[in-house]
């Protein structure tokens, strides 16, 4: 119990010291509170000041900017209406315009009216002198019928044939003054060209040709190349695909064969078995095979050699190849392979002097006849064969042109494939390139000459310069000056239509006048 009563103030003690510093608690609390509250309300008198400074100022932001539109749109409805004035202004002008337009053009139809008006009744009144004239005309013409005893169809026909003989003797005066001064020209400048090309090339005066006999050491070879019951001789035909004819010629065996490339391996195949001595089928195909091999070899060296020569590269091997076997083709006596080179030649020196591409010039010119190394296994020209193994193997349509048309075989496109034609015909025709058979030479000599003779007015024709030109002489009575030109045109058309020949046929016509008197 004292114990109890001694806790009793203690614990009086604490009650108040708690309510004391509740009481001190709340007064400060509200203290702050109406601190609190009296800084929120100076805030919110702050805010609504700035409000009504915010407020105010976007409203004369608002009026600026009103006003600054209206003033555009003042603007702009200014501009509008001045625009739309002067567009009625314009407006007002053009009708105007229109109205006096249509004004003139009724005048002007009316004045077109009345001119149709006095058109018309001077038609009528020219028809009525027409026909007065055509009364007149034909009045005339009776009388002049019945004085000159010819009708009008047949005066007419006399008029037109006198006219149609002045106007051809006239046209070919005219013709013959043209085609002198051209040919002057032509002919000038062409021989530069071709002295030119002719004196800066220099080859053999006659290209090597191809040998078909094998020289023996003696008579008792032959028997050797036969063989027993001839299996020798049968053996060499069989490997080469030539014939080997061993007649009395002494010491020589020919060899007959189409095939040149054949034939030359054939040739040196049988050198080099009657060198040896050994000579029985075995070996026959042993040396015939490694001939072949070589020969093959010699083919593409002698191609690459002509495209080195030459200076043109790039050639398709195949294309290398065939010009190689040209070597052993001859045509007329001439050696292809050769004329080939020289063509190349040719053509590149022309082309310089006329300023083409002399490289694409001599690459044609080498080209144009490889068409001959094969001509005897495919059937065809061999300026169209030639044509076709170049398109295949790469080369341009010009070179390929140029092939097919040195011969005539397809038109020339380019002044390209007239060289190769000049110069291929100038390779040919030159003196000891070819030779001809007498007797087709003496026939084209005839047929030129009756054919010339055929021609109305034509007294004696001689073919001179071996074929390469003609002399006509006419009778002088029968065809005048001016009718020698077309008399000589006319026979160089039925030349070039009926008559084959290589290069190109003069045709000179003349014509001679006399006067004979005699003193007594």
């Amino acid at each position: 119990m004292e114990s109890i009563a001694f806790l009793i103030p203690a614990l009086v003690a604490l009650m108040i010291g708690l309510a004391a510093g509740y009481a001190a608690t709340r007064l400060r609390d509200k203290s702050r509170l109406q601190s609190a509250k009296s800084d929120a309300d100076e805030i919110i008198k702050a805010a609504d000041k700035e409000a009504e400074t915010i407020k105010k100022e976007a409203l004369l932001q608002a009026k600026d900017k009103l006003f600054q539109a209206r003033s555009d749109l003042e603007n702009e409805i200014r501009e509008r209406r001045t625009e739309l004035s002067a567009r009625e202004s314009r407006l007002l002008k053009k009708e105007e315009n229109l109205e006096r337009k249509a004004a003139q053009l009724e005048s002007k139809e009316a004045s077109l009216a009345r001119q149709e008006k006095e058109i018309d009744a001077g038609i009528r009144r020219a028809k009525e002198k027409e026909r007065a004239a055509d009364n007149l005309v034909k009045q005339q013409q009776d009388k002049l019928e019945q004085l000159a005893g010819l009708s009008t169809s047949e005066a007419r026909d006399m008029v037109l044939k006198k006219v149609e003989d002045e106007t051809r003797i006239e046209s070919a005066r005219i013709i013959r003054q043209i085609e002198e001064e051209t040919f002057a020209q032509a002919d000038k400048k062409a021989k530069e060209i071709i002295s030119v090309a002719t004196g800066r090339y220099a080859a053999d005066f006659v290209a090597e040709r191809t040998v078909s006999v094998v020289n023996l050491p003696n008579e008792e070879m032959k028997g050797r190349i036969i063989g027993r019951e001839g299996r020798n001789i049968r053996a060499l035909e069989a490997a080469t695909g030539i014939d080997l004819i061993i007649d009395d010629t002494p010491e020589a065996v020919i060899l007959s064969g189409y095939n040149s490339v054949r034939r030359e391996v054939a040739r040196l195949a049988l050198e080099r078995l009657v060198n040896d001595g050994r000579i029985h089928p075995a070996r026959i195909e042993e040396v015939v095979k490694k001939v072949t091999e070589e020969m093959e070899e010699t083919i593409v060296e002698a191609g690459e050699q002509a495209s080195f020569d030459v200076g043109v590269h790039g050639i398709n091997p195949e294309l290398i190849k065939l010009v190689g076997k040209l070597k052993y083709r001859t045509s007329f006596a001439q050696n292809v392979y050769q004329h080939s080179i020289e063509v190349a030649f040719l053509c590149g020196i022309m082309a310089a002097e006329l300023g083409l591409n002399q490289k694409k010039a001599k690459r044609a010119g080498l080209l144009h006849d490889i068409g001959k190394a094969i001509d005897h296994e495919v059937e065809g020209a061999h300026a169209i064969i030639g044509a076709d193994i170049a398109r295949r193997h790469g080369e341009s349509p010009l070179i390929v042109n140029a092939i097919a048309a040195h011969h005539g075989d397809e038109e020339p496109t380019s002044t390209l494939a007239a060289l190769v034609q000049a110069a291929d015909t100038l390779s040919a025709a030159r003196p000891g390139a070819r030779r001809e058979m007498l007797e087709n030479y003496v026939k084209r000599l005839e047929d030129l000459e009756r054919l010339a003779d055929s021609f109305k007015g034509v007294s004696k024709s001689f073919a001179i310069q071996a074929g390469r030109e003609i002399r006509i002489i006419v009778e002088n009575s029968n065809i005048g000056d001016d009718g020698l030109t077309l008399l000589a045109r006319d026979i160089r058309k039925k030349i070039e239509k009926e008559l084959s020949y290589p290069g190109q046929i003069k045709i000179v016509a003349i014509r001679e006048s006399r006067a004979v008197e005699y003193a007594r």
